[in-house]
């Protein structure tokens, strides 16, 4: 069963686990569970998904309960007025206390449409909260560095976090595409499971119905606790 965070006459967010997809899309022909089908079934009306999540992501995931609704918030998230977004992820390395990526991204093969620009300017910020010294031995160094860091995207682009982290060399741990595989796999044995070290902590908006503040946070779940035996 899922877990509600939140629900009104307008809105419901859940708490979504890593692995599970928001909907069913054709890059994971296999899949068979998908968040829209098990929130819709385990309340018992339509749901309709407002943003996306990657697959390996969790944390806050927002719906709406009406069409009207939903069209009031896909505009809200495509402009990024009045919404802030919070991440925590772990990465490689120790990146710098704080600082601010500012690199555009080109729109994914899958995203690209003749109205669009294909190059589109991206700046996430991010800050290192805790450091890590593992006793593995990576590229000629006999422990890898890993950190804890807090990002907030400032504009809602396609894999935006995971791009932007690969960009300044720090990737986030357990990236399939963004990040090195036998890294991926050492760390996983160490740690005792493989996933992506990515969790969407807070969503904090504007109501679309009410205009109320409101502010949706999802605590990391206790698999992240493994990080502190590093």
């Amino acid at each position: 069963m899922l877990r509600i965070l939140h629900r009104d006459d307008h809105l419901i967010a859940i708490d979504k686990p890593p692995g599970l997809l928001v909907h069913r899309t054709g890059l994971d022909a296999g899949e068979t569970r998908f968040a829209v089908q098990l929130l819709r079934d385990q309340i018992g009306q339509p749901v309709w998904p407002v943003h996306r999540l990657d697959k390996g992501t969790s944390g806050v995931l927002l719906f709406a309960l009406d069409a009207a609704t939903a069209s009031l918030l896909g505009r809200a998230f495509e402009s990024g007025e009045g919404m802030r977004k919070t991440y925590h992820a772990v990465v490689r390395g120790w990146p710098a206390d704080e600082g601010l990526i500012d690199h555009p991204l080109r729109r994914l093969p899958d995203d690209m449409r003749s109205e669009r620009e294909e190059v589109q300017e991206a700046q996430t910020r991010f800050a290192t909260l805790e450091r890590y010294e593992l006793p593995l031995p990576y590229g000629g160094f006999p422990a890898t560095r890993c950190a804890l860091v807090e990002l907030q995207p400032l504009t809602g682009r396609r894999h935006q976090l995971r791009r932007h982290m690969k960009h300044i060399a720090h990737p986030i741990i357990g990236d399939a595409t963004h990040g090195k595989g036998p890294l991926n796999r050492a760390v996983a044995d160490w740690l005792g499971m493989q996933r992506l070290w990515l969790h969407a902590s807070r969503l904090a908006l504007r109501h679309p119905v009410s205009g109320d503040d409101l502010a949706l946070e999802a605590p990391r779940d206790p698999d992240w606790s493994r990080w502190c035996q590093a």
